[in-house]
């Protein structure tokens, strides 16, 4: 998203003096096209270590390129030209790690490891998302490390109020209920479904009668086993679960929740976090890694290890609507420091900086 979305406004800004060739692997879903400077090349492979070992240090010299930006941790080990990395994180280099991942995740994370200790040391420069991030490359990599903080943004779709209409329309094809607490995660195990799991048992128990939680990317199966194991069956019908919810009709649901959770473990960035603050939702999210930086210091923070803690502040929350309204105050002023374009423009005065422009 990040890569796409500073892509998109390179396209718009047009800059003088530059010419983008932005590699990607072929694919059916087309997200942008090329346009004025910026020039969209697809390069087929296999295997992503082969795309990027193999087929792009060729397209860099096909195309007579002057700096490579790789986007996504990783980069040739063997670079021609100037080198800039952005590392969202380093969470696979750090003793423990997160438990817990899939064997796609851990395949991702063997390359990662191997990739990135071999790259870092050749980048004219890295950027990475927060201070918080900076901080932990640093100590791992040493206090010599060229490191820039570009903080992502969020589209302006989700500063635009949903208007009635629209929600309707979002809900019926989610088929969401009217009072929900919502929870976008996955079962990435940094993602902490487990202790919000247990934390919504008791949400659902001393909240409103009419109260029920919405977690998207979870399945029925998962659900029936976590209750059976919490002898909560019987709140079963009180969980929804819509599945993928489209980036675009996240605004309306962010709008009509009664409560967003974001209680992660550990965060680079958290775009969800500005996302539904722009969108005027109640957030809790954690106090620890980037989310109290990128959250603002009016946030309502929680220990994301202790589910009693995430309850007692959702359920505090929900009945104290003076609280909820402050939040969704602080929340929407908060999101306005962070849009994509100041993403590219931090992105390309860093472009500027190592071809010294």
């Amino acid at each position: 998203m990040v890569a796409l979305e500073t892509v998109r406004q390179l396209i718009e800004m047009q800059p003088h003096g530059f010419e983008f060739f932005v590699f990607v692997k072929p694919d059916r879903d087309v997200c942008v096209a090329s346009k004025g400077c910026v020039n969209i090349i697809e390069l087929p492979a296999t295997t992503y270590p082969y795309w990027e070992q193999v087929a792009l240090p060729a397209a860099l010299n096909k195309y007579k390129i002057d700096l490579l930006h790789t986007t996504s941790n990783t980069a040739p080990v063997s670079p021609a030209v100037p080198l800039i990395i952005t590392l969202h994180d380093i969470i696979y280099l750090e003793k423990g790690g997160v438990k817990g991942a899939t064997w796609y995740q851990k395949l991702g994370t063997l390359y990662r490891k191997w990739n990135v200790p071999r790259v870092v040391p050749k980048a004219s420069a890295l950027i990475t998302v927060s201070e918080f991030e900076k901080k932990r490359i640093l100590q791992h990599f040493g206090p010599d490390t060229k490191v820039n903080v570009v903080y992502n943004g969020i589209s302006d779709r989700f500063f635009q109020e949903s208007d009635a209409a629209e929600i309707r329309r979002v809900k019926e094809l989610y088929n969401l209920p009217d009072n929900f607490v919502f929870f976008l995660g996955n079962t990435d195990p940094k993602k902490n479904l487990p202790n919000v799991l247990k934390a919504s048992l008791r949400i659902l128990r001393e909240g409103p009668e009419n109260l029920y939680m919405v977690i998207a990317d979870y399945d029925l199966v998962r659900l029936k086993t976590m209750l059976k194991e919490q002898n909560a069956t019987e709140l079963e019908s009180r969980f929804v679960l819509p599945g993928y919810i489209k980036n675009t009709d996240l605004p309306a649901i962010y709008t009509s929740s009664a409560l967003f959770l974001y209680p992660s473990l550990r965060e680079s960035f958290g775009i969800p976090i500005i996302e539904a603050q722009a969108c005027g939702a109640a957030l809790i999210t954690s106090n620890t890694s980037s989310m109290p930086e990128v959250a603002g210091p009016k946030a309502l923070l929680v220990d994301p290890r202790n589910f009693n803690e995430i309850a007692d502040n959702a359920i505090r929350v929900l009945r104290d609507q003076k609280l909820r309204l402050q939040l969704i105050a602080d929340g929407k002023e908060n999101a306005g420091r962070f849009s994509w374009k100041q993403t590219a423009l931090g992105t390309l005065g860093l472009y500027r900086q190592v071809l010294s422009l």
